[in-house]
C-alpha cells in the first residue's frame, strides 16, 4: 500500500496519476452524460470505470448570503433527485462567459431578488469524486443590496432568514439535507468567526 506523506499539514499527492487510454460517451441527455473510461495504472493494472460528466457546463456555484454578519437567506424550492422540498442556498451552474462571481451573483439576483458586494471564495468542493466529474465554488456573499433578474425557476422560490449560529437546529428539522449547503453553512460560520478573533 502507497501512503501519501503529510508534511506542515500539507498531503502530498501520489506522483503519478493513471492513464486515461479509452474515454467514450455511452448516454447523454440535455443536463448530463455518461462515459466509459480505460484506464492503466503506473503498475499496469487496467479498469474499467463510467463516470457523470459535465454536460456541457463551466462548472457551478453555490452561495452563502449573509443578510447581516448572523443571518444567512436559504430558499425552499423543490428538489426532483428526492422528490421533496428542500431548504438549501442558492446555487446553479456557470454560464459561457461567466467567472464564477458573476455567477454567484446572477443567481443571488433570480434566486433570492438580492445582489451581493462583496463575494468572497470559501472552497471548491466535489459530490462523489469517484463517480461523478462535477465540482461547486462556494461563494460567500456579503453586503446585499436589493435586485431581482428573472431566472429559470418554475415557481417563485420561498426565503428563509436563519441564524448561522443555529445550524445544527436547522439540520434537525430534516429541510436541509443537502451535503453541500450543510458543509459551506459550517464554513461560512467559521471562516466568518476567524474575521474576529
Amino acid at each position: 500500500m502507497r501512503y501519501s506523506e503529510v508534511t506542515d499539514l500539507k498531503i502530498i499527492p501520489m506522483a503519478e496519476k493513471p492513464t486515461i487510454l479509452t474515454q467514450t460517451t455511452v448516454a447523454k441527455s440535455r443536463l448530463f452524460r455518461i462515459e466509459a473510461l480505460e484506464i492503466q495504472f503506473s503498475n499496469g493494472e487496467l479498469r474499467h470505470y463510467e463516470r457523470l460528466a459535465r454536460g456541457g457546463s463551466n462548472g457551478a456555484v453555490l452561495v452563502v448570503p449573509m443578510q447581516d454578519r448572523d443571518t444567512v437567506l436559504l430558499i425552499r424550492e423543490y428538489s426532483a433527485g428526492t422528490h421533496r422540498y428542500e431548504l438549501g442556498l442558492p446555487k446553479g451552474k456557470v454560464d459561457v462567459g461567466e467567472s464564477f462571481f458573476e455567477a454567484a451573483n446572477r443567481e443571488l439576483k433570480e434566486e433570492i431578488g438580492f445582489g451581493a458586494k462583496q463575494l468572497y471564495h470559501l472552497s471548491t468542493f466535489s459530490l462523489a469524486p469517484s463517480y461523478l466529474e462535477h465540482t461547486t465554488e462556494i461563494i460567500l456573499a456579503q453586503d446585499l443590496y436589493p435586485e431581482k433578474l428573472l431566472g429559470d425557476e418554475p415557481e417563485e422560490l420561498e426565503v428563509v432568514a436563519w441564524q448561522l449560529a443555529d445550524i445544527n437546529t436547522l439540520l434537525a428539522t430534516g429541510e436541509c439535507t443537502e451535503a453541500r449547503s450543510i458543509a459551506a453553512l459550517f464554513m461560512a460560520r467559521e471562516y466568518l468567526a476567524s474575521l474576529t478573533q
